[in-house]
């Protein structure tokens, strides 16, 4: 969550830079945003609630200075006003902050007893007091900030600049990302690389304790107070994965780019010649039973996954959420392997239960979206899903991507417990070229907007399914209410009518996914019994199957069971973002959410 950005450099300008960097980090929250930077020899502090066109209505873009730091936020402590927007000055010290100071409340009461005073409801604004309080006694700043860490509880990306260093730029890591981008005579800082792609591509990725010092020619990292070594790395994304390239919105954009996301990650993991499927993962066959943790989106993903893996590798297979995981007793067993799920690697709660999965002795695999991300860092093994930047904080690409990946765990698995023959393999991997094809022929479908417009009036929707596509019900019911602000749940089929068949009345729309033909008949008869109560039945499928009891009918492709939950999730991802937009919403922004979530 937040967005952080800091510059450092010879030219003087550092306020379009702090603006462009947010810019492309309002996703990562937006409901209050700010900037500092030096003026005349002073600290200027700009701070707006809401999005960021409020602050920008407030900046001078010519102002000049060669040093600031920004912050887009998305509110943990306090309301989004502008009191509680950042950066936070106290005495001589100007922060930015991503994360949460769990003992924020007790180094506060300290910090008042030694004359501070609190503007606002923040856990943030203690941290610019704690150094100005070290400070006065120790004027090493490695020294100052290495003891604040000490005294500081939680999770935290920070940036700092000091009144008395007007050239140096400051940044400390504990469990939030943050990275340092090289420039010629100028460098920065990032809580995401996408904000300064347009600057560089030359980065390093802070790992925790990690403290930078930052000049406009140089970088020094410390860990433990010792000057470290590093690699500087260059990375392949490019600024056009960040832009709409002609798309009203970035969800649009990430919807349509599904097919080449196939492409891409398949070839990631299986050659042209097919040669490579066996050596492109890990050996998982010595694992008797599979644990699936994560959030969101990904936990969809997961339960996709869990009955590829059930049904063809004859794995055992659960799937938790990780906030769950986290506190529950365990119950791991020895053989089993934890399979973590994150886009953007630092998902908080992924993290901490692949931390406790770790501390428990478990093999642990993640399948990231984000190389060098904190997830990827840890697990034994990492499956990376290739989806290229997911700017829309709906995901859509990622998810399809993570359910790929699951689905070739299953195949290999499969295989190499001789479920699988050669000759099925290369035939399954033979139907998977024409994968992108079919998701084109989905996207090309005309009448998603027109099935949002005779939705649009309902306050309730409900998603149904059996198998696999009770998965997919309950991602196409997520994608609905996160971005069209629309209350739906999502249902397994066979339980509508121990009790939530009490809420269907004349016109309330039922989305049924129907793909898996060894169910069908049972989906389609509980389509029959909404249809009798006067429900708006939209269905998807991808067989002929007897459905005159729907009033709306959206035929996929058949494929391979393997493959057909990706052509599925197209027209409920594509359902949602056209009703949506029906009701002005902000698609990329929903409200209330941001697209890393990296708090708890």
């Amino acid at each position: 969550m937040c967005g952080i950005i800091g510059y450092v450099g010879t030219s003087d300008s550092s306020v379009r830079v702090l603006i462009d960097g947010l810019e492309k980090l309002e996703y990562r929250g937006y409901d209050s945003a700010g900037i500092a930077y030096f003026k005349n020899g002073e600290i200027n502090i700009i701070k707006s609630s809401g999005k960021l066109v409020n602050l920008k209505n407030k900046v001078d873009l010519n102002d000049n200075s060669n040093i600031g730091i920004g912050h887009t936020r998305w509110a943990t402590h306090g309301n989004a006003t502008t009191t509680n927007s950042h950066p936070h000055k106290a005495g001589k010290f100007t922060i930015v902050h991503n994360g949460i100071i769990e003992n924020h409340e007790e180094l506060k009461k300290c910090l008042e007893k030694r004359g501070y005073v609190f503007l606002s409801e923040t856990d943030s604004e203690v941290i610019a007091a704690l150094l100005d309080y070290l400070y006065k006694s120790e004027k090493d700043m490695v020294k100052v900030i290495e003891d604040a860490k000490k005294m500081m509880n939680g999770t935290y990306a920070v940036g700092i600049i000091c009144d008395d260093v007007k050239d140096e730029l400051y940044a400390v890591r504990n469990s939030s990302p943050l990275i340092v981008g090289f420039g010629e005579k100028e460098n920065y800082i990032a809580s995401d690389l996408s904000a300064i792609l347009d600057k560089t591509k030359k980065y390093v990725t802070l790992e925790n304790d990690d403290v930078a010092i930052l000049s406009p020619e140089n970088v020094d990292i410390y860990k433990d107070g010792v000057k470290k070594s590093y690699d500087v790395k260059t990375t392949s994304y490019t600024d056009d994965e960040v832009s709409k390239n002609g798309y009203e919105y970035f969800m649009l954009k990430e919807i349509n780019e599904q097919p080449e996301v196939f492409k891409r990650t398949l070839l990631d993991y299986v050659n042209t010649s097919y040669s490579n499927f066996l050596d492109s993962m890990p050996d998982l066959t010595k694992y008797k039973k599979i644990r699936i943790v994560a959030c969101g989106s990904a936990t969809h993903a997961g339960l996709v996954g869990k009955q590829m893996i059930e049904r063809f590798a004859n794995v055992k297979t659960e799937v938790e959420t990780a906030s769950e995981f986290r506190y529950n007793p365990l119950f791991l067993d020895d053989d089993e392997l934890v399979i973590v799920i994150s886009q953007s690697g630092e998902t908080m709660d992924t993290l901490k239960a692949l931390e406790r999965a770790k501390e428990n002795k478990n093999d642990t695999l993640g399948i990231i979206n984000a190389r060098e991300s904190s997830i990827a860092r840890e697990s034994d093994y990492v499956l990376y899903t290739n989806a290229g930047k997911e700017v829309a904080v709906a995901t859509t690409k990622a998810y399809s991507a993570q359910v790929l990946v699951l689905t070739l765990i299953a195949m290999n698995l499969a295989y190499k417990k001789k479920i699988f023959t050669s000759d099925e393999i290369r035939n399954i991997l033979t139907e998977a070229k024409e994968i992108p094809n079919k998701m084109e022929y989905v996207l090309s479908d005309h009448r998603y907007k027109e099935i949002a417009e005779k939705i649009k009036d309902q306050n309730d929707v409900f998603f149904i399914g059996r198998g696999v596509d009770y998965a997919l019900a309950q991602e196409g019911s997520l994608k609905l209410k996160e971005i069209s602000y629309v209350h739906s749940e999502a249902y397994a089929a066979g339980e509508l009518k121990h009790g939530t068949i009490s809420l269907i009345e004349n016109q309330t729309p039922v989305v049924a996914v129907i793909t898996d033909d060894r169910i069908a008949a049972k989906t389609i008869s509980n389509i029959k019994e909404v249809k009798a109560r006067g429900a708006y039945v939209i269905c998807i499928t991808n067989d002929d199957y007897d459905l005159s009891c729907a009033d709306e009918v959206i035929k996929v492709p058949k494929t391979n069971d393997l493959f057909a939950p990706l052509l599925s999730v197209i027209p409920l991802q594509t359902i949602a973002y056209e009703l949506a937009k029906i009701k002005g919403n902000d698609v990329d922004k929903p409200r209330n959410l941001a697209k890393s979530v990296t708090v708890e």
